[in-house]
Parts: structure tokens; C-alpha cells; sequence
């Protein structure tokens, strides 16, 4: 069996529910912060994207669908003024004139915490992992073995530091 990226199997389980909000996949709600500005990103969040109920007649241009994004209260008179430009953007991220209006819903927007840097081993623990490590012949479970031998040390030393704290 090969071994999946999770972001591929994350996909498969939460393609239905974008589907049904609209989306048609995780990157507009995934890029958020990317596709608007991190100020505008850490405010407000994509909700849902109303596609026209009508397929155009052939020759006819399709009309663009209707994003709705909530926002929080103390900005959305700053995401309607930017309107434009948040549609230009989500337009620009999808390759085409997806999105042609914005609707905006207020109310609270979850934080996403930042990420905190990881841990790093100090040289000598990471060296007597390898030590330890070096006999085994077959790569892959020797590097397997020294990823676990890495997260033991790596979680001792955050227990020695938690008890001294």
C-alpha cells in the first residue's frame, strides 16, 4: 500500500459538503486569508457559493454565481466597500468570472490560531537516535524507526520542561 498525502483524503471526505454548500473544492475555503489579505481573512469566512438556478442557452454568457461570506459586525462595512476587489481576487483564484456578487451575513467569525514552530531537538539526542537507528539495513524502516526515536525524545523533553515550569 502507498502512503497518501492526508490533504488527499482529507479532500475525499469533505468534498460532499463543500459540493453542497458550493464549493467546488476546499481551496477558496482553505486559501481564504490568501485569496482576500490576512486582515479581511482573519474577519470573515465563505459560507456558501449560490450558483444560477438557469443553464444559459448556447451562445448565451452564464451569469456568475452569488458568494455569501460572514463577517464580523465591525467589518463588514469595510468588506462591502472592498467588494470589488475580494470578487476580482476569488475570480482571479478560480481562473474565471466564477463569483459576481458578494452577500455578506454577520456574525462571528471562528480565529484560526496561529501555528506554533516545532519543537527542535537539540544535536546530541537527534545524534543518539541515529546511533540507535544505524544497525537496522532496510531504509525505510530505519527512517521510520528514527521519526519515532525523534517524537520519544522530542515529547521527554517537553515533559521534563512541563514539570519544571
Amino acid at each position: 500500500m502507498v502512503a497518501k498525502p492526508l490533504a488527499e483524503l482529507i479532500d475525499d471526505c469533505i468534498a460532499p459538503a463543500l459540493a453542497a454548500q458550493g464549493f467546488a473544492g476546499r481551496t477558496i475555503v482553505a486559501l481564504w486569508p490568501e485569496i482576500v489579505g490576512e486582515r479581511l481573512g482573519a474577519r470573515s469566512r465563505p459560507l456558501k457559493i449560490d450558483w444560477p438556478r438557469r443553464r444559459p442557452a448556447p451562445g448565451e454568457a452564464s451569469e456568475p454565481a452569488t458568494m455569501v461570506v460572514r463577517v464580523e459586525g465591525a467589518f463588514a462595512l469595510e468588506m462591502q466597500q472592498l467588494g470589488p476587489i475580494v470578487i476580482e481576487r476569488v475570480n482571479t483564484h478560480l481562473g474565471w468570472r466564477a463569483v459576481g456578487k458578494l452577500v455578506l451575513k454577520q456574525g462571528p467569525v471562528a480565529t484560526v490560531e496561529p501555528r506554533k514552530p516545532a519543537p527542535v531537538l537539540d544535536a546530541a539526542a537527534a545524534a543518539r537516535v541515529e546511533e540507535q537507528v544505524a544497525p537496522i539495513a532496510d531504509e525505510g524502516l530505519r527512517e521510520a524507526l528514527a521519526r519515532l526515536g525523534r517524537a520519544v525524545a522530542l515529547d521527554a523533553k517537553a515533559r521534563r520542561h512541563d514539570t519544571a515550569s
